[in-house]
């Protein structure tokens, strides 16, 4: 079963790769690795949601933003080689949380993209990872997450 197809199964799709909101680019290849630039959680266009975690933003909403950040990385990554089947290990994911100082579920909304990257590339999606609460994200998005991947 392809990448794509596991997707689907799990009720996920590859979407269009996100327009960056600044001067860089959505994905970068160097050697056998893409890095991702950070990926906001995008869809059709705009933030799904906006505020800190703990705040305005519950952590089920900061899992599905987790969720959605992954799968514009993934499609960034696609955007750069052409299919996630040439994806052979996710090697690391950070993700970013803009939460409100008490709150210190960072790990649980990185989860969000962990869970579903292990779900999609088996042993080849376990990684290396970073759950980093700050305070604010661009557009005041309530997360942000960058892989790197090796092909």
């Amino acid at each position: 079963m392809s990448v794509e197809d596991k997707l689907a199964e799990l009720g996920f799709s590859v979407p269009e790769v996100a327009k960056p909101v600044a001067a860089y680019i959505p994905a970068v290849l160097s050697g056998n690795h893409i890095y991702t630039s950070g990926q906001l959680p995008m869809r059709s266009g705009q933030l799904i949601t906006t505020g800190k975690v703990g705040g305005s933003v519950t952590p089920e909403q900061a899992v599905e933003c987790a969720q959605q950040c992954a799968l514009n990385a993934l499609a960034a990554i696609k955007s750069e080689i052409g299919s996630l089947e040439s994806v052979k290990r996710v090697v690391k994911v950070v993700c970013f949380v803009a939460s409100v100082p008490e709150f210190t579920g960072q790990p649980q909304v990185a989860n969000g993209v962990s869970e579903l990257l292990g779900a999609v590339f088996g042993d080849a999606g376990v990684h290396a990872r970073s759950a980093v609460g700050v305070p604010v994200l661009p557009l005041d998005a309530p997360v942000e997450v960058e892989l790197i991947v090796e092909v």
